[in-house]
């Protein structure tokens, strides 16, 4: 059982940033890992995706304005986000896979006043 809390959410001015941060009960360090957000009346999607190689890949609306890392201890992963815009403001999730398993926090809260 994995259990993740994010934070790091909060209300921003479009044009500004956020870093947001996932923190893991066990190593994460090896494992796929993700944040996806879900909008008011929209469905959860996918937003940056990180490999256990390290390897990521980001949804085509944030490619070059959110980057994720993982943190040099290791049960750490953030998004940071720069850049942002109104259409960002979401709920946004981490998300780990685990021998087949999906994982996932509670979700914190992004919203981006224009």
């Amino acid at each position: 059982q994995v259990t993740l809390v994010e934070s790091g959410g909060g209300l921003v001015q479009a044009g500004g940033s956020l870093r947001l941060s996932c923190a893991a009960s066990e190593t994460i360090f090896n494992i796929p890992m993700g944040w996806y957000r879900q909008a008011p009346g929209k469905q959860r999607e996918l937003v940056a995706a990180i490999s256990s190689g390290g390897s990521t890949n980001y949804a085509d609306s944030v490619k070059g304005r959110f980057t994720i890392s993982r943190g040099n201890a290791k049960n750490t992963v953030y998004l940071q986000m720069n850049s942002l815009e109104p259409e960002d403001t979401a709920v946004y999730y981490c998300n780990a896979i685990r021998l087949g398993k999906d994982y996932w926090g509670k979700g914190t809260l992004v919203t981006v006043s224009s």
